[in-house]
C-alpha cells in the first residue's frame, strides 16, 4: 500500500500526447495534485494502476490496444481507484463507450479541456478530480449492480407504511455519482408496458445529459429520453432532466423545464422535482434516492413523505457513494432501504 502523502496522486490514460501534456501541465499546475504516471492505452493503464495505486485516475476512451472501457472494468476488478472519464463527448459512439464505463465502475465523466479554455474550465475539472479521489471504490461494485434480468427478477414484498396504500401515478428518482450504473440496473428490468411514468434527475456533466438519455434508452425496455417543456409523462417512459434545467411537474401533470438562476451551483436538481412531485401527486407518487454525493433530493424527500408519498432510499452497501440517500435518512423522509438489486422488484410490487 502506498504512503499517504500531502498530494492527490494522479495516474493520466490519454492516446494523444498534446492532451496527455496538456492534462499534465492542468494537474501539475494545481495545488494538492501530483501526477505519478501517464499512460497511452488502456493495456499500459491497468499495469501502472496495479504498481502505483493513484488515488484517482483520468482515463481516455478510446484508444489503442485496449479502450477505457476495457481498463476501466480490469482496473475496477483487479486494482480499484477512483477513475474520472475524460471525454470529448463528440460522438454517440464516445458517449455510449463513456457510459459503458461508467457502469463498470468509473466514477463519472468531465469534458476534455482545450488549450483556448477560460481559467474556470480547468479549476472545474481540477475540483472534480479532487472530489473524486476521496470516493472509497471497492473491488465487489460490479456485483453491488449485478440484477437479475426483466421477468426473473426476485419479487420482494415491500413494507408500506398503513395510511400510505394508495394507486401510483409517478415514481421519481434521484441520482448522482454511481448514477447511471444504478439506474441502467434498475430501468433494465421494467418492461415496455411498465404502468406509470418514472421521471429521473441525474447529476452528469453539462453536454453529456442527451448520450446519458440515449445509452439507458439501449439498457431497458423502456422508451427513455431527455424531457421536453410541456411533455404530458406517459406509461413506458422514463423522462431525464436535461441538462441546465430543472425538471418539474406542473398542477396540470405536465413537465415544466426551469433554467438555472445565476447563484445556483447545481442543475438540474432531483429537489425541485421532488418538491414539485409531493405537491402535484401527493401519496399517488414514489420517491427514490440513489446512490450520489452532496444532500440533493433529501429536502424534497421529505416533502413527498409528508404528502403522503411511499419513499425509498439505495442502501450504504450497494451505493457507490453514500451521501444522498443518507442525507434523506437523516432527515427521516424515508419509508424504506433497499439494496440496489431489490428496488426494481420493489416498485413492481408496489404498482
Amino acid at each position: 500500500m502506498q504512503p499517504k502523502t500531502a498530494f492527490t496522486r494522479v495516474l493520466v490514460v490519454e492516446d494523444s500526447p498534446v492532451m496527455r501534456d496538456l492534462l499534465v501541465s492542468i494537474f501539475q499546475g494545481a495545488g494538492g495534485l501530483q501526477v505519478v504516471g501517464t499512460a497511452s492505452n488502456g493495456t499500459e493503464a491497468v499495469r501502472l494502476a496495479r504498481r502505483l495505486r493513484p488515488d484517482v485516475i483520468t482515463m481516455d476512451i478510446y484508444m489503442p490496444e485496449m479502450d477505457g472501457y476495457e481498463a476501466t472494468r480490469q482496473i475496477m476488478s483487479e486494482a480499484p481507484s477512483p477513475i474520472v472519464i475524460i471525454s470529448s463527448s463528440l460522438t454517440k459512439d464516445e458517449q455510449e463507450f463513456t457510459f459503458n464505463a461508467l457502469q463498470a465502475g468509473a466514477l463519472s465523466v468531465a469534458k476534455k479541456p482545450t488549450m483556448l479554455d477560460p481559467p474556470e474550465t480547468y479549476q472545474n475539472l481540477i475540483s472534480q478530480i479532487k472530489l473524486m479521489s476521496e470516493v472509497k471504490v471497492v473491488r465487489r461494485w460490479h456485483k453491488a449492480v449485478a440484477v437479475p434480468a426483466g421477468p426473473h427478477a426476485p419479487v420482494v414484498a415491500p413494507s408500506v407504511p398503513a395510511g400510505r396504500r394508495s394507486k401510483i401515478n409517478v415514481i421519481a428518482i434521484a441520482a448522482s455519482t454511481g448514477g447511471p450504473g444504478a439506474l441502467a440496473a434498475i430501468l433494465g428490468q421494467f418492461p415496455a408496458d411498465f404502468p406509470v411514468p418514472i421521471l429521473v434527475v441525474q447529476h452528469v456533466t453539462p453536454g453529456f445529459g442527451e448520450g446519458l438519455s440515449n445509452w439507458l434508452n439501449g439498457q431497458t425496455a423502456l422508451e427513455v429520453r431527455a424531457a421536453r417543456a410541456g411533455d404530458e409523462p406517459g406509461a413506458g417512459q422514463a423522462l431525464i432532466a436535461p441538462d441546465h434545467h430543472h425538471m418539474e411537474v406542473n398542477n396540470l401533470g405536465l413537465i415544466a423545464l426551469k433554467k438555472a438562476l445565476p447563484h445556483e451551483k447545481l442543475c438540474p436538481s432531483a429537489d425541485y422535482l421532488f418538491h414539485s412531485v409531493a405537491q402535484v401527486y401527493g401519496p399517488t407518487a414514489i420517491g427514490v434516492i440513489l446512490t450520489g454525493m452532496g444532500r440533493d433530493g433529501a429536502e424534497g424527500l421529505l416533502a413527498m413523505h409528508a404528502a403522503g408519498a411511499t419513499t425509498i432510499a439505495q442502501d450504504a452497501e450497494s451505493c457507490v457513494v453514500f451521501g444522498m440517500p443518507a442525507a434523506a435518512i437523516e432527515l427521516k423522509s424515508v419509508d424504506q432501504i433497499k439494496s440496489l438489486r431489490h428496488i426494481a422488484s420493489t416498485l413492481t410490487s408496489l404498482l
